[in-house]
């Protein structure tokens, strides 16, 4: 039998075979995510981004809860003890979906929820984790402030201990998804003994918490400002697990591998669209999609998407072993989300004037991209901690 004779098709949407690296529980639970999304996101994600609100987001978030896709990668307390790979197959069919819902889901999971279950007392894990697990209860998660994003460091939220043994917190937090229908809250605050993590019920007297409006960016996410004035909370309040800013680095850590993966779920579907555009839409007597510089942008950007999935799936198998560190994390947020970002805007231009509307999901992808490029850590700051690993040398200060 001649090798010819037994080669695989090739797949247009798998052009590399990367299918083949999965097995069929990644597989299943890839296509049980896609589904959902196909079903309850796709059909409404462009009137929610157009009015700029996501209603239903507590039924939206308990059916991810029911598809055990908010803390994935944890394990008890009701969460699914996925791998890393298939979590972050998860985000990128959510975030193929809109990358406001995947906020969400990586926002609960990877932020809200790990720093509890990582750093959290066994009494918060009982209280907090299976509600959150299920979708019953939503968190947030308050590092960033109005004057201190890439520096966290000289955060002005402060926490202090009265004569009882309370804990008074005050400060403000800015840009926090899911804040104002949040049920609890972790709050990064300046401590005397260093910068401690609080998990903090948002029903507490002096926690009030209000949504940001006017964004052009994450409009079907809930996005809000967090104002903690004398918030009186009991002396178990603080996670008692980690001193420092390696808390919420590290969960930081965590939501940016997510961020990889999803990143590539919104360029997927601009490649796509572009695709299925350029077969139909006619010019000069035949369509785009023949024409030479027509598809050169579009092997560019399938290169350019797939390399990046691999490069995803690559990270995640090291997160499974054990063995994934922050500056690989920084490696493929920074190349992945620029590429993104690429292909979206390549995108636009084989769809030409339709590119910019809303009946096609482009310039929504694109423009969502433009907030996932910055948060959970800037390109610029990502090129920093690479430029550290590579030289030796602190360009930071």
């Amino acid at each position: 039998m001649s090798a010819s004779s037994t080669m695989p098709p090739f797949d247009p949407a798998d052009p590399l075979g990367i299918d083949d690296l999965l097995d069929p529980e990644d597989l299943a639970i890839r296509d049980a995510v896609r589904t959902w999304a196909a079903r309850r996101v796709l059909p409404d994600v462009a009137e929610w981004y157009e009015k700029g609100e996501l209603p239903g987001v507590r039924e939206i978030a308990r059916e991810l809860g029911s598809l055990g896709a908010l803390g994935m990668t944890l394990s008890g307390y009701g969460c699914a003890g996925a791998s890393a790979v298939q979590y972050g197959l998860a985000c990128m069919e959510v975030e193929a979906a809109d990358s406001g819902i995947r906020s969400l889901m990586s926002v609960q999971g990877s932020l809200a929820m790990y720093a509890i279950h990582r750093f959290g007392s066994e009494e918060q894990k009982q209280r907090w984790l299976p509600g959150m697990a299920a979708g019953e209860l939503l968190g947030c998660f308050g590092l960033t402030e109005p004057d201190h994003g890439s520096d966290p460091g000289a955060m002005r939220t402060r926490a202090k201990r009265d004569a009882g043994g309370d804990w008074i917190l005050d400060g403000r937090k800015m840009w926090i998804t899911n804040g104002s229908v949040a049920a609890v809250a972790v709050v990064w605050a300046q401590t005397d003994e260093g910068i401690r993590g609080f998990v903090v019920p948002t029903d507490r007297p002096g926690f009030s918490a209000s949504d940001i409006k006017h964004k052009w960016s994450l409009r079907a996410s809930i996005t809000s400002e967090l104002v903690l004035d004398d918030v009186r909370l009991p002396a178990d309040a603080v996670l008692p697990g980690v001193v420092g800013l390696k808390g919420p680095l590290s969960c930081l850590s965590h939501a940016r591998y997510g961020i990889v993966w999803g990143s590539m779920g919104a360029a997927r579907t601009c490649l796509e669209t572009a695709i299925e555009y350029s077969k139909t839409r006619e010019q000069f007597g035949r369509p785009i999609g023949g024409f030479q510089l027509t598809q050169a942008k579009l092997a560019d950007m399938a290169v350019e998407l797939h390399k990046g999935v691999l490069l995803a799936h690559h990270l995640g198998r090291r997160m499974d072993a054990g063995r994934l560190r922050p500056e690989q994390v920084s490696f493929g947020k920074l190349n992945n989300v620029r590429e993104a970002i690429e292909i979206c805007r390549t995108a636009r231009t084989i769809l030409g004037a339709n590119g910019i509307s809303l009946e096609y999901p482009v310039m929504r992808h694109a423009t969502n991209l433009e907030s996932v490029l910055t948060y959970e850590g800037t390109a610029e700051m990502h090129q920093l901690v690479l430029g550290k690993a590579l030289t030796g040398l602190d360009a930071f200060r």
